[in-house]
């Protein structure tokens, strides 16, 4: 597993730790059972303190993808489809939020940016 962190994006350090580990579990890089570095080897690691990765995955615990075992560690747990769900959501809003804010700043009307959405939907089904 490989965390990057940027002092200079404006993002906490243990939101981009948790954001990295959990795009890594729900895109099946973290498989189901999969031992994560204690919380002392990845601060080590990062060059961080312990209480930002202890703050990531306190997180990663409270919204179910891992399970801290005292002495033994934190594991990948495995996916609830309705989690999933959820977080795919809420990365598509984010997309899509981002996305009429451009349309807004090009003068794009709501049935442009309808047409352009349904352009692409369509594009993506002919290259499925």
């Amino acid at each position: 597993m490989r965390v990057v962190l940027s002092n200079s994006s404006g993002v906490p350090l243990y939101r981009q730790i948790k954001d990295q580990i959990g795009a890594a579990i729900l895109s099946g890089g973290l498989a189901e059972g999969s031992a994560l570095p204690s919380v002392r080897v990845l601060a080590r690691d990062l060059r961080i303190s312990i209480i930002t990765t202890n703050r990531a995955y306190t997180e990663l615990a409270a919204e179910g993808f891992i399970a801290t075992v005292p002495g033994k560690g934190a594991y990948v747990l495995p996916l609830d489809s309705a989690l999933v769900r959820e977080q795919l959501l809420r990365q598509v809003e984010e997309g899509l939020q981002t996305a009429l804010d451009a349309a807004r700043r090009a003068g794009i009307d709501r049935e442009e940016l309808i047409q352009i959405l349904d352009g692409l939907m369509q594009a993506e089904n002919e290259h499925a």
